[in-house]
């Protein structure tokens, strides 16, 4: 599996400011779990950077809009920032950025605690389907199966992140990072087109 079988989800209405951002580092988001501080990159591209810069269209919910700033803070492997962001959104929406980052901390448990507190999030139909995609139609480890059965698993995910974050070696990591690149990618475009009030033409 390969960065190539994701779905490219950027909507057309992305500002400048955020492609830019989007495309700084390729490779970005590949850590399972991120230990260390803010990197240096993620401040250079992100500290002065406003909820209304990152779309072209005026902003129709500040609040998916800060979000969308929060999952940008934690693309760059800036833990700090998007918590700081996430923890103040109410709402699913803010719970599911909430989950990621401490799944990503590598706090496994509270991790679970914030998907329950998202699990029936309009934007699990799209990782779902998603999810599907990256695991492909001949894989038959059944920790990769839970993930992405009839419907997204993520307490499965958090679980075989946990198994791997030790283990480099693991045939199964690279799939891991796809699928929690995939899961950043739907959740980045839900919020996009939340935030520009365009949510009838999310896929």
């Amino acid at each position: 599996m390969t960065d190539s079988n994701i779905t490219d989800l950027h909507p057309a209405f992305l500002s400048p400011l955020t492609q830019s951002i989007l495309n700084k580092q390729p490779a970005a988001y590949r850590k399972l779990v991120v230990t260390g501080g803010t990197p240096t990159t993620a401040r250079e591209l992100l500290a002065d950077v406003k909820p209304e810069q990152l779309l072209t269209v005026p902003v129709k919910s500040r609040h998916d809009a800060s979000a969308m700033l929060g999952g940008l803070w934690l693309r760059h492997d800036a833990l700090h920032e998007c918590h700081e962001i996430v923890q103040d959104l109410i709402g699913p929406t803010g719970s599911f950025w909430h989950a990621i980052m401490h799944r990503r901390e590598g706090d496994f448990s509270n991790a679970k605690y914030w998907y329950a507190r998202c699990a029936d999030h309009r934007a699990f139909r799209l990782v779902s389907a998603l999810a599907r995609d990256v695991i492909g139609r001949e894989v038959t480890d059944k920790s990769l199966l839970q993930i992405a059965g009839a419907e997204y698993n993520p307490d499965a995910l958090v679980d075989l992140v946990a198994e791997l974050q030790d283990k480099p070696q693991d045939p199964r990591l690279e799939a891991a990072v796809q699928l929690q690149r995939m899961e950043w990618e739907a959740l980045f475009h839900y919020c996009a087109y939340e935030a520009a009030g365009e949510s009838g033409g999310m896929i």
